[in-house]
């Protein structure tokens, strides 16, 4: 059974429309990005998963109606927002009795384990910690939950590059074991590509790629050219083309790489430049309708 299943999955604000009819499919035991632009319907999605807004259309997390059933579905979901929102006058054992007494499956006794490997006191409140600190709570309180549907909105935002690595190698480590579901949502896509295992952009409430990791290795191509093969790159169709260095860089979708190679330097591309090339083509062609 799929973690997340959506058909016709539409909402709107008044005139402005979030999400536009899109179908997706998320299987248990994932780790799916989903990317997008500013205003391109991430949050409202993550919100329909999440019970947290109507919606039309079909959507089942966990098998259950997520508007409908959502005091059953969160007893399985975990969800952060912000590592900021903690309340800044709580003190960490009393974030711990908090949690504790709100949700059925938290390991208490794991939490206190990872927070015996920090500095962090119990006796002290979240307003005299570092952030990095608040992370490290943050981390004990939520990976401690045995959740099977994780969801995660921009949850390194502020922090610096230690302890955004920090979170994503304990996620990875020490949270994912192929029977959890995560959804990642980040502008830092960089920081993520190594943990994915599922790939989705989403622009202007559309899906505009969807494919495994797997697939996206395969499947796209980047090839560095100098300048007297740049005119026969071109001829292959790619579907972005940029200038380094003075020389050419190609982005190719289901180009033989073998062709490629006597052209230039091929190499897989990073998730961002992919993004880049793949949202600039569907603005440009809405702006040209």
């Amino acid at each position: 059974m799929a973690c997340i299943e959506a058909r016709g999955l539409r909402k709107a604000y008044g005139a402005t429309v979030a999400l536009d009819g899109i179908d997706l499919r998320v299987e248990t035991g994932r780790i799916l990005g989903l990317i997008g632009p500013n205003g391109a319907g991430k949050t409202t999605a993550l919100n329909a998963i999440l019970g947290l807004t109507d919606y039309q259309g079909e959507l089942k997390v966990l098998g259950r109606d997520p508007w409908r059933e959502r005091d059953d579905l969160m007893a399985d979901v975990c969800f952060i927002a912000d590592v900021a929102v903690l309340p800044r006058w709580i003190r960490v054992d009393q974030a711990l009795d908090y949690v504790a007494g709100v949700h059925p499956r938290f390991d208490r006794a794991k939490a206190e384990s990872l927070l015996a490997k920090t500095t962090i006191k119990r006796t002290s409140r979240v307003r005299e910690l570092s952030k990095g600190m608040v992370t490290q709570l943050h981390l004990a309180l939520i990976m401690t939950i045995d959740a099977k549907l994780l969801v995660l909105d921009e949850p390194t935002l502020g922090l610096d590059i230690l302890y955004r690595k920090s979170f994503y190698d304990s996620l990875l480590n020490d949270y994912f074991d192929h029977s959890r579901t995560i959804i990642v949502t980040t502008h830092q896509v960089e920081e993520v590509q190594h943990i994915l295992t599922d790939l989705m952009f989403l622009n202007r409430g559309r899906i505009v790629l969807d494919c495994s990791m797997e697939a996206f290795e395969q499947r796209y191509t980047e090839v560095m050219t100098p300048p007297e093969h740049a005119a026969e790159a071109r001829t292959l169709g790619p579907i972005q083309e940029r200038q380094v260095f003075g020389r050419s860089l190609f982005l190719f979708d289901g180009a033989d790489r073998a062709r490629l190679a006597a052209l230039g330097e091929v190499r897989t591309p990073s998730i961002a430049d992919l993004f880049v090339a793949v949202i600039g083509a569907d603005q440009a062609q809405k702006a040209a309708a």
